[in-house]
């Protein structure tokens, strides 16, 4: 009897793995999901360079970039590490639907300045 429920269980294990790794067409998937969060944990500290030089060129030069650039950075890193953080930690969930991503844009640090 007890070997009958240790099979079960492995089973329905397996079984929960296998479903959680075949996605639907036009969706990220687990693996997807676990190495965006895990370059969000990453690259979450450079948010605070990334603010500053955002907010000198779009806010209005370089005083902006010195003194509101590293609060919105500070800000950004915390956000990019906790995101990244949760996707980790819920790869194998497909929450948001079909494991897609939290932060739209940039879904990755470096996205923005690559294009």
């Amino acid at each position: 009897m007890r070997h009958v429920s240790r099979r079960f269980i492995a089973v329905l294990i397996l079984t929960a793995f296998i479903i959680n790794f075949t996605s639907p067409a036009f969706s990220d998937d687990p693996l997807t999901k676990l190495g965006r969060g895990a370059a969000n944990i990453v690259t979450s500290p450079f948010e605070i360079f990334n603010q500053m030089e955002k907010s000198g060129s779009l806010d209005g030069g370089g005083m902006a970039g010195w003194t509101v650039g590293p609060i919105k950075g500070v800000f950004m890193t915390g956000v990019r590490a906790v995101v990244g953080a949760y996707e980790v930690c819920t790869f194998l969930i497909p929450i948001p639907k079909d494991y897609g991503p939290i932060l739209k844009y940039p879904e990755f640090f470096f996205e923005d300045s690559m294009a």
